[in-house]
């Protein structure tokens, strides 16, 4: 049995409170972690090819205001 396999086993013996907190800790995780690669593809210039598209979109008018 792998590790995931462990753990989905050993998540099948919570009970209904920790399954819960189990879920907020993945949800603080998940957002952590894709805060990160926001983060990391800002600093690295990944975003750079979509923020330069959107400028040209709103100056072309194929924007809209919130």
């Amino acid at each position: 049995m792998n590790r995931v396999e462990q753990l989905e086993q050993r998540i099948t013996e919570l009970d209904a409170a920790e399954l819960k907190e189990l879920r907020a800790w993945f949800e603080r995780r998940d957002a952590e972690m894709w805060d990160h690669q926001i983060e990391n593809d800002s600093r690295t210039g990944k975003l750079r090819r979509l923020v330069d598209q959107a400028l040209a979109d709103d100056r072309a008018g194929r924007s809209t205001n919130l």
